[in-house]
């Protein structure tokens, strides 16, 4: 059975190294004390502050068990290093504009992990991403949404 790798930047590994740092040495021993203040009330039948501790207990257990598969399956992809030719590749940063609207937009192709849009980050399985990898400057990628087809025509693309 293949095991299933996951692409990341090297800033994406390192923040997911420092969320599971925080919720093994900050989060787990928080919650941990916040149970036994909880319990110490006692009737637990009725204590919202343990049930809700016990949730976020859960959640934090959860999300290490999750960080941990993750970071031991890794794939990580430096930049910098790359060699694509001008093509678009993950961990490429990419200019392109819109043919329709003209707008020029730039994003960077990472992992799912480490998407966000907002500091221009898109994951590596969103449509644009899908559209833009294996293009190279001066092509033309189309991409299916919710509006139906858009064209991008790639300005450039960097390994930074």
């Amino acid at each position: 059975m293949a095991v299933n790798q996951f692409p990341v930047t090297v800033l994406g590994a390192e923040l997911l190294k420092e969320e599971l740092q925080r919720l093994r040495a900050v989060d787990r021993p928080n919650i941990i004390q916040a149970i036994a203040e909880a319990r110490a009330q006692g009737d637990l039948s009725e204590n919202a502050e343990y049930e809700a501790a016990k949730e976020r207990q859960s959640f934090i257990e959860g999300r290490i068990s999750e960080l941990e598969a993750k970071l031991s399956n890794l794939q990580i992809i430096d930049p910098t290093t790359l060699n694509a030719e001008g093509r678009v590749v993950f961990g490429a940063t990419v200019r392109f504009e819109d043919l329709d609207s003209g707008d020029s937009k730039i994003y960077q192709i990472v992992g799912e992990d480490e998407a966000d849009i907002k500091n221009g980050k898109i994951s590596v399985s969103s449509p644009i991403a899908r559209g833009l990898i294996g293009k190279s400057e001066g092509e033309v990628a189309e991409v299916q949404s919710p509006g139906g087809i858009k064209e991008y025509e790639i300005i450039e693309v960097l390994y930074k």
